[in-house]
């Protein structure tokens, strides 16, 4: 089984910058691709980011391509989303998932495995 736990979330001001990480344990870490999803109060679960096993691709979502970047540490077992210039649209709980698949879909049904997520809040 693997255990995900997601940190770094908080409260930031539009154009702020924060980086969230996600910490991975009871698996091999870099047997898994590692994505970030997000979903605000009422909305769906929306596809962030991805990156895969060796961290030589990744993907993201249209909405955050060019502010957000996605990486790892598989010493560290850990993952990481670096965001910036956040706008109040970004607002949600930012969730860290992992896959033990070659391929990386933007589909959170694709994911294994889950976090319990950690909120971002942007302020106008």
């Amino acid at each position: 089984q693997v255990q995900l736990a997601e940190s770094g979330g908080g409260l930031v001001q539009t154009g702020e910058s924060l980086r969230l990480s996600c910490a991975v344990s009871g698996r091999t870490f870099s047997d898994y691709a590692m994505a970030w999803f997000r979903q605000s109060k009422g909305e769906e679960r929306q596809f962030v980011a991805a990156i895969s096993q060796s961290g030589s691709r990744t993907l993201y979502g249209d909405s955050v391509e060019g502010r957000f970047t996605i990486s790892r540490d598989n010493a560290e077992n850990t993952v990481y989303l670096q965001m910036k210039s956040l706008e109040p649209e970004d607002t949600a709980v930012y969730f860290c998932a992992a896959a033990n698949k070659n391929m990386m879909l933007m589909v959170s049904t694709w994911w294994n495995y889950w976090g319990r997520g950690t909120q971002v809040t942007v302020s106008p």
